[in-house]
């Protein structure tokens, strides 16, 4: 027993170490062999050492919430990962702060009351106000997407980098929610393209599946928290420039990468 929660301990290190020191290694550091279970405690140690260094949790990313993303990692369910303060982001990222960052365009949801596991989806969105969204997800291995595994996402908090809130919409409906059609651009060209039917078929069911997964690790889905829901599409190589994303019936959200 020793042993194990030593080496689960020094895996936490490394990837706490790699991120203080913005410095990323290679995937043969730590075994692509990690089951979930270990992966979650390997996670849940690093964001114990975030917070020990002034970093509180701030909230979670879930990701793999389409087939496509999934099948890239050999999973058949969404993974998710934890978000500390730094990571919600003001709307000018410096590309050098980053070690190999991605973009996505995704829903961001912000937690106004506790949620229940066991709450309906109607009453996850009367907790909550949806804002537009851009995730830029960034790993601690190098030559991460898509070449690590499952576990490795899972431990390197689900490769958490930044997220960019938009202006809450309030009042959102579930249909409001449904189909929501966005499209990414970089210095006014448009570059991607997709629908919130990507998010598990809607992006209220990510918010109710990442509070069951919460609960079955002894946490939860507190007020306060900033919840970036999942992808639109397959994520993109961040580069300098003026991003927009835009969301019908939403609004929209702009990042600058320097």
């Amino acid at each position: 027993m020793a042993s194990f929660e030593s080496e689960k301990q020094d895996y936490a290190e490394r990837l706490y170490k790699a991120y203080e020191n913005r410095q990323a290694f290679g995937k043969e550091q730590i075994p692509e062999s990690l089951n979930p279970c270990l992966a979650y405690e390997i996670q849940q140690a690093v964001t114990a050492k975030k917070a020990q260094n002034g970093e509180p949790l701030a909230g979670y990313k879930i990701s793999l919430t389409s087939p496509e993303t999934q099948q890239l990692f050999s999973s058949e369910k969404p993974l998710y990962g934890a978000l500390t303060a730094p990571a919600i982001s003001g709307n000018t990222i410096e590309l050098s702060s980053m070690l190999s960052p991605l973009i996505e365009i995704e829903l961001i949801f912000l937690i106004q009351e506790d949620i229940d596991a066991a709450d309906s989806t109607a009453a996850i969105l009367e907790k909550t106000l949806v804002a537009p969204g851009i995730e830029v997800p960034d790993s601690r291995f190098t030559e991460w997407f898509p070449n690590i595994s499952l576990g490795q996402v899972i431990a390197d908090s689900a490769v958490a980098g930044r997220i960019v809130v938009g202006k809450p919409a309030q009042g959102r409906s579930y249909d409001q929610l449904d189909q929501v059609r966005s499209e990414l651009f970089l210095d006014g060209e448009p570059i991607a393209s997709g629908s919130s039917s990507e998010v598990l078929g809607h992006p209220v069911n990510a918010i109710k599946w990442l509070a069951a997964e919460l609960e079955e690790h002894g946490s939860k889905l507190k007020r306060g928290l900033t919840v970036s829901s999942g992808t639109f599409i397959l994520p993109k190589p961040l580069q300098k420039g003026r991003y927009e994303a835009r969301y019908e019936g939403i609004g929209t959200v702009e990042l600058t990468v320097h």
